[in-house]
């Protein structure tokens, strides 16, 4: 569980990233999934774009996503979706306490 003061830190690295993942009119798959696991483990940071076209909303697929790799959902704007979970073999990301 996430701090309001990690949450910020986290947001504010994510600002400047590029949305590596989009979700579109098939929805959330076990590839998708996939996808959003070995990414959570390359980068602990990642963030998600979903379509118009897509049958879920943000926030729903930001939920779906985070509790079946099991990470923290740091925010939903609109149709971006920010997730982090800890590495803790390759830690690349120091939270505050």
């Amino acid at each position: 569980m996430l701090t309001s003061k990690q949450r910020a830190q986290l947001r504010g690295m994510a600002n400047t990233m590029e949305t590596i993942l989009q979700i579109g009119k098939t929805g959330i798959t076990d590839q998708t999934v996939k996808q959003v696991d070995d990414a959570l483990t390359a980068r602990e940071l990642i963030k998600i774009r979903t379509l118009e076209t897509s049958p879920t909303s943000s926030r729903e697929s930001a939920d779906v996503l985070a509790d079946r790799v099991g990470a923290d959902v740091v925010q939903v704007i609109g149709t971006r979706i920010v997730l982090y979970r800890e590495n803790k073999k390759n830690k690349q990301i120091y939270l505050v306490k």
